[in-house]
């Protein structure tokens, strides 16, 4: 794939030099243009793309020169940019990224500043990547200073609603407090409003609020969830949609992205498919896409390959000698058996 780059751009009064920061969205042929003011002698950043909407596709960005964040495998933006689709999610955290680097650069040039609220909302089908995504803005954020911790603490409706009058507010102000500094990822949300009028959800969701409001500048709070539910809940709550100003959907992968995603999850655990494994684990991975209700993307994958991780071990270990090409190799006759035995 042929990446983008971020090129430095030489500035200072020099009118024959830009002085602004570029990035182009990876979707459209098209480049948003940021202000970032002169600083002497200091390289700002120019992001080159090619100019066809189809290289744009699958276009990745080489974040080696941005200036401000650590390198290597533990980047956040490195680790964003290795996984496989989600380009428009991608695109969006970059100009986010950008947008804070920015504030920072305008700040050292007494320029004013905006303090942006960053809560979101996610939505998309299991296995799509929120969690992952989660964690990686979370570490983002910490890298542009944006967080004190970058930590995300994830809950879901258990963890939040009690069963008698206080026990919520109780519970909820304890995991706003543990992700203080980070991240709260409340997953399933929708499910806070589905219990009726005795239910304690709703002072789940108005201690939230509060929590939003007071703690702006300190956590960042995501909500999460199918699409369908989440509009559903967004939709009964006035106001709630306002006070999350960025929403990312997530959308479901297909046949060439998840074959791509258990390639991946194989390489990274040191295994590999026979040319007739590969064939048939795309089979199976079409016919499930074609029989599911609800789309389950990557976790199908996931479950399917470590299913058929421990088929293979079983394999070996009846054998009683093998080589280790025979440890690394995953045929066909695992990937049937865990697909058999797939729920």
């Amino acid at each position: 794939r042929q990446p983008l780059l971020l090129s430095p751009t030489p500035c200072g009064p020099n009118p024959a030099y830009d002085s602004r920061l570029y990035f182009t969205g990876m979707g459209e042929a098209r480049r948003t243009v940021i202000d970032s003011g002169y600083h002497a002698k200091r390289p700002l950043l120019r992001l080159i793309s090619k100019d066809s909407p189809a290289d744009l596709r699958e276009a990745t960005v080489d974040f080696s020169q941005v200036p401000g964040i650590s390198q290597g495998k533990e980047s956040a933006l490195e680790e964003l940019n290795s996984l496989i689709g989600l380009r428009k999610v991608k695109e969006l955290i970059f100009e986010i990224y950008a947008f804070a680097e920015v504030q920072k650069k305008r700040e050292k040039l007494g320029l004013s500043t905006e303090k942006t609220v960053l809560h979101m909302i996610f939505k998309g089908n299991p296995g799509t990547g929120k969690t992952t995504i989660a964690r990686i803005i979370g570490k983002l954020l910490y890298e542009a200073g944006l967080l004190e911790k970058g930590h995300v603490v994830e809950v879901e409706r258990a963890d939040l609603v009690g069963e008698y009058i206080g026990h919520t507010a109780q519970k909820t102000k304890e995991q706003v407090k543990k992700a203080q500094g980070g991240i709260l990822f409340i997953d399933e949300a929708y499910s806070l409003s589905r219990g009726g009028e005795k239910d304690f959800g709703k002072e789940c969701i108005d201690c939230i609020v509060k929590s939003m409001e007071d703690r702006a500048k300190e956590t960042v709070f995501i909500l999460a969830g199918y699409p369908q539910e989440m509009e559903q809940f967004l939709r009964t709550n006035p106001g709630l949609r306002s006070r999350f100003p960025i929403h990312l959907e997530f959308p479901d992968y297909d046949l060439e992205d998840l074959m791509r995603i258990a390639e991946l999850m194989l390489r990274k655990r040191d295994y590999r498919l026979s040319s007739e494994a590969r064939t048939t684990l795309r089979q199976i991975i079409a016919a499930k896409m074609a029989t599911e209700v609800v789309p389950s993307n990557a976790r199908m994958v996931r479950n399917i390959i470590e299913k058929a991780m421990r088929r293979q071990a079983v394999r070996l270990i009846k054998n009683k000698s093998f080589t280790r090409q025979d440890l690394i190799l995953i045929g066909p006759e695992e990937l049937l058996e865990a697909s058999s035995d797939d729920v």
